[in-house]
C-alpha cells in the first residue's frame, strides 16, 4: 500500500497542477504555506469526478447487448473483459493482473488531497481561523464522500451485528506516504465518516459560490444518506428534513423532449437550442460530482433490463409517460453516426445528459419518503413521492396506498427509477435491501442462450480490491468471492 500511495501522491501532484507549490521529496514533500494554495487544491477540477459507472454491469438494471449487436457499442464480445466478468457474476478477480481500477485508485488520489488540506490548513497564518476551518470542513466532506462511496462498493454492506469484524477499506488519514496501512473494518470506516461529517457541519456555510463547494444542506444530506445506509431511519429522517429546509428545488422533466438531429438530444419543448442542464447548472444539484468513466463507461453499451422496464411501467397512470424512460433511453432505434441503427423491442441507455452523482434534491425526497414509510407515516411519505413524480411523469396522478408497507415499496421503486444507471447507487441498494427478506432478490442476467444468477447476499456483490493493491500487499485480507 505504501508504494501505491507513493505513486498516487506523485501522480496527483502532477495531474492536478500542484507541482508549482508542492515539492515532492524522497521522504515526503513540502506542504503548502498559504491559504490560497489549499484553496487551489480543493478547486481543482480533478476532484469533481467520482464514481465509475461499471458497477451497473453487476445489477438488475442491466441487459447486455447481443453477440454481433447492431449497435457496435453494445456488441457483447467487444465489452472489456472486466465488464463481462461483472455481467456474468464471475467469482474472484474482476480486473486482470496489472490493470488499474480507476474507481478505487481514483478515490484514494482524492483522499490524498483532502488529507493534505485537513491536516495542514489550520497552520497557515494568512487568513482568519474561521476561513481556515471552513476550508477544512470542505475537505472533510470530500474525504467522507470518497469513503462512503468505496466502503459500500468494496465491502459488505453495513450491518450493526457484523460491522465491527466485516472487512472495510484502508483508512488513510495522513498525506505521509511512508505510513503503513491496513484494511480497516466497516465499523471503523463508518465511524471516521461520521466523525468528519460531525466536525465539518458547524463550519459549512449556508451558501457557496457554486455547487462544487459543500454547504450546510450538503452536510445534512450527507448525514441522511449515511444513516439510511446504516438502517438508522429516524436519524436519517431528522437530517433529510433539515436538508430540505435549505434546498428543495426540482426541475420539471415534462418541459423536455427528444428531438432528432438536436445536439445533446434532450432539449426543451419550447426551444430545441435549450438543452437539459449539465450537472453543475442543474437546479436540483446541491453538491456536484460528475460521473467518471474510469474504464466503466456504460453510455450506449447497455439496454434496460426487463425487470427495470417493468418497474418504470408500474404505478404509471393510464396514458401517462415517465419522462425519465422517454428522455434517457433510445426506444428501438438510435443514430450515432451516418445512419440509424434499429433494435426492435429494446431500449438503449443513451441519455446525452451529465448526471450529478454528489447530492441532489431528488435523493432528499426519496430518503424522506422511504424513512417516513419505515416509521409509519405513510401519508407524509406519499406527499414526498407525489412531489417528485409530478416533476417526472406526464399525466401523473397521486399515489394511493393502504398502508406503510405498500408506500415503502413504492419509495424503493421510485428510487430505482430515479437512480437507474447512475454510478453505484443501484449496487448499494441491492446490497442493503438484500438484508431484508421482504426485498431480497436473485439477480438474473441473460446473454443469448446463457443465463447467469447472483443470489441475495452473495459475496460477489462486493467488488474485489484491485490487482495492483494485492500485488503490493499480498497479505491484505480479502473477501472470498
Amino acid at each position: 500500500m505504501k508504494k501505491i500511495f507513493t505513486i498516487l501522491s506523485l501522480s496527483i501532484l502532477i495531474i492536478s497542477g500542484c507541482k508549482d507549490y508542492l515539492d515532492v521529496k524522497p521522504k515526503g514533500y513540502t506542504i503548502p504555506e498559504f491559504y490560497e494554495d489549499y484553496e487551489k487544491l480543493l478547486n481543482n477540477s480533478a476532484l469533481y469526478g467520482t464514481t465509475a459507472a461499471y458497477p451497473t454491469y453487476l445489477t438488475d438494471d442491466a441487459q447486455s447487448g447481443e453477440i454481433k449487436d447492431v449497435n457496435n457499442s453494445a456488441d457483447y464480445p467487444s465489452y472489456a473483459l472486466f465488464k463481462r466478468n461483472l455481467y456474468e457474476f464471475k467469482p474472484g478477480a474482476v480486473f486482470e493482473p496489472g490493470k488499474e481500477d480507476g474507481f478505487y485508485e481514483g478515490a484514494y488520489e482524492h483522499i490524498f488531497v483532502y488529507n493534505t488540506v485537513i491536516n495542514n490548513i489550520e497552520k497557515v497564518k494568512d487568513r482568519p481561523m474561521a476561513d481556515r476551518m471552513q476550508l477544512k470542513a470542505e475537505a472533510q466532506i470530500g474525504r467522507a464522500f470518497e469513503y462512503l462511496t468505496i466502503v459500500n462498493a468494496y465491502a459488505a454492506h453495513y450491518d450493526a451485528a457484523t460491522a465491527a469484524t466485516d472487512l472495510g477499506v484502508p483508512l488513510v488519514l495522513t498525506e505521509d506516504v511512508n505510513v503503513k496501512y491496513k484494511r480497516n473494518t466497516v465499523a471503523e470506516v463508518y465511524a471516521q465518516i461520521q466523525k468528519d461529517l460531525d466536525e465539518a457541519l458547524p463550519y459549512l456555510s449556508v451558501k457557496a459560490p457554486n455547487n462544487f463547494h459543500p454547504t450546510k444542506s450538503v452536510g445534512y444530506a450527507f448525514l441522511s444518506r449515511m444513516y439510511l445506509y446504516m438502517g438508522k431511519y429516524n436519524e436519517a429522517l431528522q437530517n433529510v428534513n433539515e436538508a430540505l429546509k435549505l434546498n428543495s428545488s426540482l426541475i420539471d422533466y415534462k418541459l423536455y423532449t427528444n428531438k432528432a438531429g438536436t445536439y445533446g438530444r434532450v432539449c426543451t419543448i419550447a426551444d430545441s437550442k435549450v438543452l437539459f442542464p449539465a450537472a453543475d447548472k442543474n437546479g436540483e444539484s446541491i453538491w456536484t460530482r460528475i460521473g467518471s468513466g474510469s474504464g466503466g463507461h456504460v453510455f450506449t453499451e447497455l439496454y434496460i433490463s426487463a425487470d427495470l422496464l417493468n418497474v418504470y411501467q408500474k404505478d404509471l397512470p393510464v396514458n401517462a409517460k415517465d419522462k425519465r424512460l422517454n428522455l434517457f433511453f433510445c426506444n428501438g432505434e438510435a443514430n450515432f453516426g451516418s445512419k440509424p441503427v434499429y433494435f426492435p423491442n429494446r431500449r438503449l441507455w443513451a441519455p446525452y445528459v451529465e448526471f450529478n452523482l454528489g447530492f441532489s434534491t431528488p435523493e432528499l425526497y426519496l430518503i424522506a419518503a422511504e424513512c417516513e414509510a419505515r416509521v409509519g407515516n405513510k401519508d407524509i411519505a406519499l406527499q414526498h413521492l407525489d412531489k417528485l413524480r409530478n416533476m417526472r411523469i406526464e399525466g401523473n396522478q397521486p399515489l394511493v396506498a393502504a398502508n406503510s408497507e405498500q408506500v415503502l415499496l413504492m419509495a424503493l421503486e421510485e428510487r430505482r427509477r430515479e437512480n437507474a444507471f447512475q454510478g453505484n447507487a443501484r449496487l448499494i441498494d441491492l446490497k442493503r435491501l438484500n438484508k431484508d427478506p421482504r426485498f431480497a432478490k436473485t439477480v438474473v442476467h441473460k446473454n443469448g442462450a446463457e443465463t447467469y444468477t447472483l443470489p441475495a447476499n452473495d459475496k460477489r456483490y462486493i467488488l474485489p480490491l484491485p490487482p495492483k493493491v494485492l500485488e503490493f500487499n499480498p497479505s491484505i485480507p480479502v473477501y472470498d468471492r
